[in-house]
This record gives structure tokens, sequence and C-alpha cells, in this order.
């Protein structure tokens, strides 16, 4: 049973990043604006209520080394974030190492589910993974928005000048 649980919440996570891949590739085509940026790791906090109940707590260090992860994988994240002025409007840079990117952070992470799944119980492991996910998400949301607000400043003070 708890196998076929890892196997279920596995192919979820693939579907998931799919359809993060999929939504970042719509996300190069339109203007970014603050709101833009701030609003999904707003909204994936709502997965925080999972705490609720007890099957997914996770221990002090389980929590410290989730975070920890979650923000060593967000520097590449970060790396791959860049912004361009286009139309007089601002757009978030297609990298090419975007989805090499995604799909190692998805190799890892299945891996270590696949490893840690005989050592940690289900439910904590998907707390421990929730949470690195948001510790990713998070610090790579916090730098794209002051990028966004750099390139933003150089745009307005450069368009003042002509």
């Amino acid at each position: 049973m708890i196998k076929m649980m890892i196997y279920i919440s596995t192919g979820i996570a693939i579907v998931m990043a799919m359809g993060v891949f999929m939504f970042r590739m719509k996300e190069t085509k339109k203007p970014v604006n603050e709101k833009k940026i701030i609003l999904p790791p707003l909204f994936m906090s709502t997965g925080a209520l999972m705490f609720l109940f007890p099957m997914f707590r996770v221990t002090r260090y389980e929590f410290l080394e989730a975070l920890v992860a979650g923000m060593v994988f967000s520097i590449l994240l970060i790396k791959t974030s860049k912004f361009e002025v286009r139309n007089e409007q601002i757009y978030i840079l297609r990298s090419k190492a975007f989805i090499f990117i995604l799909v190692g952070l998805m190799v890892i992470r299945l891996v270590a589910k696949l490893i840690l799944g005989s050592t940690i119980e289900v439910g904590v492991l998907s707390g421990m993974f929730f949470l690195l996910a948001f510790a990713m998400i998070v610090p790579w949301r916090i730098a794209m928005l002051y990028q966004y607000k750099k390139v933003k400043a150089a745009y307005l003070s450069e368009s003042n000048m002509v």
C-alpha cells in the first residue's frame, strides 16, 4: 500500500512538473507584472494546511533539511530567470536551461522520494517535499520580483531620458 502511494504521488509530481513547464512557456509570451510574480507562492501556501493533520507533520530536523534543500535548489531557478523589455513591456526571457533544470530537479526529487520512501513515513515525506518546493519557490519569486523591479526602474529612467 505504501509503495502504491509513493508511485501515485510520483505520477502526480511528473504531471505537475509538466504543468509547470507548460505554464512557464506560456509565461514567456505574455508581459509580466508584480502580481504574476507574487501570486504563485501565495496560492501554494494554502498547501500548508496539510500540516493540520498529524500524518504530515515533520520534526524540526526534517523541516530544516527540506528548507535548506529547497533554498539550494532555488539558486538554479534564480540563475535562469531573466527579464527583458519588448514593446514597452517587461517579459521573462525563455531559458533553454530551464527545462533541463526542471527535469533535473524532478529526477533528484523522485530518486530521493524512492530512497527515503522506505525509511520515512509517506505523510511526513509529503510534508517534507511540500516544504522543499515552497522553500524553492519563495526565494526564486522574491529574486524575480527584485529583478523585475530593477528592469522596470532601468526602463523607466531610460524612457524618461529620451
